[in-house]
């Protein structure tokens, strides 16, 4: 390790005009890394209701749709708007409405009243658009922005890829916004923590290099999540400050050593490569966790984020020096006195009232655990966003005015007859909580022929292999309603087709239910596993690695199971991802007094000198990086208007809280009481006994 300080003094200065360059193409990668906005795309690929989506984009050409509401537009109007989104949205494959059916000359008043109240609500009534792309292709999005500047006030678009567009626009207004709450409240606190007005500065400057790498390598994937784009910085700059902090802090102690600033710094860091190696590990290794999830988006997440500890590391032992070097005479001329007070009596408080600690843990224990196993989470995706939104505003007309709540698609065997057609879709009807379903078939037995159809509308709904059958569901989005109903449905085509497809929203919805309910069951034991068997090795203990662990899985509770007793419901992502970022990101607060624990302890200090000089000398520190962890994500939550990101933002930042006060409070205490056991369990400890 002195070896590698030693040569990153040497050659500074080389160093940071490298790091400069590098910027460039990190840049260039960062703008030219697409976005993508659509979770359900991250479902896997073998689930039967994906399938029938590819089909349905293949073969019918059916790859995204949207109902626009028509409010008060005479007939003449709406066959003129229709005529212009054809002729200028290459995209466009059908755009329909009753006009197409009753001309301009028809009275709508001489409908049937059961079709004309289904078509009219008010005056207004709908239109349907479907495209040839998917549902957030780049191509699709840029079909309903055409849309929108084509249609006038009296057009409201719905659907799906309206609401991913008003998304991306929401999120790309509100990114660099959520750089500058992060940096700011970092800096605020750093400058509380450190004896320098521009250490602080270059610590975030160094981080800053850090992510333009991580954001500019991300092209490398092909695209990565709007979730991810809008977290991955701040989290970052979260849990990597604190290895900036420790080279500072060395560095610092190394130079009232020597007069030599490269000494210092040489020193610093071949000592700031050996302590946090093992944390960052840790760290890493729960972001990958990430990876094991089902839905892959977890993927996303974990591999940007353990890619951003990485960088964050590698940043500290070269550019960081660097910048200091550079400016180690500004850092000089700007020292001021630290302003945050030393936390003296904290170790003093746990190694006296460690058993009343235990007390606690043991009463809030039940409590903390009963809130994180029934937390509610919800998987409508555009209840994240504000109602405000076009697209959502049109969604809730769509569904209050004409009842179309949850339209699903059924993919049947071309070759089943009309008559065995019929007598499933009247099935379907007879089911609690659906509107209607259509058909050719249905079409037929009203007593219009197939052949009397146009030979393109045929063309839409039946090819050699699949023939269309479409159903409204009244029973809204992502509820154990809607769930149970795809359920019987499923059921009922299984009795007439075995190879039938339920496709839409909907079925995805309910498939993204039981995905993500998998998923937060194994992402957890998983990323527990993998820290686990690291810590093993990083400790060389048996004991240590499960106490370190449910000290940490406490705080995840405690976080996890606020929401249930403030009566608030998470997206489900958040429940999903939280209790491995927390544990990833916070259990180097436990390993750091651990560490001095055991060296304490191996030097012949008892149980009560190891306590109290690993806590004296760590708790600075971990308030400092738990501090830095909340200001960079929490002032994030408050802000954003995106619920999805404000949630993981305000559960990141109160776990940081939580898991500095549990590993403070409760870690010593533990340590305390299984001393003899962690001795015994631990090499090179026995003889501490």
């Amino acid at each position: 390790m002195q070896k590698f300080g030693n040569f990153i003094v040497k050659n500074y200065k080389l160093i940071l005009i490298i790091a400069i360059i590098l910027l460039i193409p990190s840049i260039i990668g960062y703008k030219a890394t697409r976005v993508n906005y659509d979770i359900l795309v991250y479902l896997p690929d073998t689930i039967k209701t994906v399938q029938g989506e590819d089909i349905l984009a293949n073969d019918f050409g059916t790859g995204a749709y949207s109902i626009v509401v028509l409010e008060n537009m005479p007939t003449k109007d709406i066959l003129k708007l229709e005529d212009e989104i054809k002729e200028k949205i290459d995209n466009v494959e059908i755009c329909a409405s009753i006009a197409d059916v009753i001309g301009e000359d028809f009275p709508i008043d001489m409908l049937p009243d059961d079709i004309k109240d289904k078509i009219y609500v008010d005056g207004d009534t709908l239109m349907i658009v479907t495209f040839k792309d998917a549902i957030s292709s780049d191509e699709t999005m840029q079909s309903i922005e055409k849309m929108r500047e084509i249609a006038d006030e009296r057009c409201r678009i719905s659907g799906m890829s309206a609401t991913l567009l008003d998304t991306r626009e929401l999120s790309n207004s509100e990114i660099a916004i959520y750089v500058v709450i992060a940096v700011t409240l970092c800096l605020i606190i750093l400058q509380l923590a450190l004896d320098s007005f521009v250490a602080p500065i270059l610590l975030l400057l160094n981080i800053g290099f850090a992510v333009l790498y991580n954001m500019g390598t991300n092209i490398f994937l092909g695209e990565i999540s709007y979730i991810t784009k809008a977290i991955s910085a701040v989290l970052q700059l979260g849990v990597t400050t604190d290895f900036a902090i420790f080279l500072y802090h060395s560095y610092i102690s190394e130079k009232e050593k020597t007069t030599d600033v490269k000494e210092a710094m040489s020193t610093a860091i071949g000592k700031t490569m050996t302590s946090v190696l093992g944390s960052s590990l840790t760290t890493i290794a729960g972001f990958l966790a990430l990876c094991s999830m089902n839905l892959t988006l977890g993927k996303d997440i974990g591999i940007v984020m353990a890619k951003g500890v990485l960088f964050g590391l590698v940043c500290v032992v070269t550019v960081l020096p660097s910048l200091i070097l550079v400016c180690n005479k500004w850092i000089e001329k700007t020292k001021h006195k630290e302003v945050l007070p030393k936390f003296k009596h904290v170790s003093n408080f746990v190694t006296k009232h460690y058993v009343i600690l235990i007390i606690a843990f043991v009463i809030i224990l039940p409590f903390a655990y009963h809130g994180y196993k029934n937390t509610e989470v919800y998987y409508k995706l555009d209840s994240s966003l504000p109602e405000t939104l076009s697209s959502v505003s049109a969604n809730t007309i769509v569904h209050d005015k004409f009842k179309i709540v949850s339209p699903e698609i059924i993919l049947i065997d071309s070759k089943l007859s009309d008559e065995k057609v019929n007598e499933m879709l009247e099935k379907i009807d007879n089911l609690e909580g659906i509107d209607w379903t259509l058909s050719l078939s249905k079409i037929s037995k009203s007593g219009i022929p197939t052949e009397m159809l146009p030979d393109e509308l045929v063309e839409k709904v039946k090819n050699n292999e699949y023939q269309l059958a479409l159903i409204n569901s009244t029973y809204e989005m992502a509820t154990n309603e809607l769930n149970n109903q795809i359920e019987q449905v499923n059921k009922i085509l299984e009795e007439y087709d075995s190879k039938a497809i339920l496709a839409g929203e909907g079925p995805l919805m309910n498939d993204l239910v039981e995905v993500s309910d998998h998923d937060f069951n194994s992402v957890n034991t998983f990323s527990i596993a993998v820290i686990f068997i690291i810590m093993i090795f990083v400790l060389k203990s048996i004991s240590l690695p499960v106490v370190l662990i449910a000290i940490i899985e406490f705080a995840i509770f405690i976080n996890m199971g606020i929401p249930f007793y403030t009566n608030t419901t998470l997206p489900f992502v958040a429940s999903i991802v939280i209790g491995t970022i927390q544990l990833g990101a916070t259990i180097d607060y436990a390993i750091l007094i651990t560490t001095k624990y055991i060296e304490m302890r191996k030097q012949g200090k008892d149980k009560h000198e190891a306590i109290e000089y690993a806590v004296g000398t760590s708790v600075n520190s971990i308030f400092v990086s738990g501090m830095c962890f909340f200001g960079a994500t929490f002032g994030v939550g408050v802000y954003s208007n995106i619920e999805m990101i404000g949630s993981l933002c305000t559960l990141m930042g109160r776990g940081a809280i939580v898991s500095t006060c549990v590993v403070v409070l409760m870690l010593p205490a533990f340590l305390m009481i299984f001393d003899k056991l962690i001795c015994k369990t631990t090499l090179g400890m026995k003889k501490s006994i």
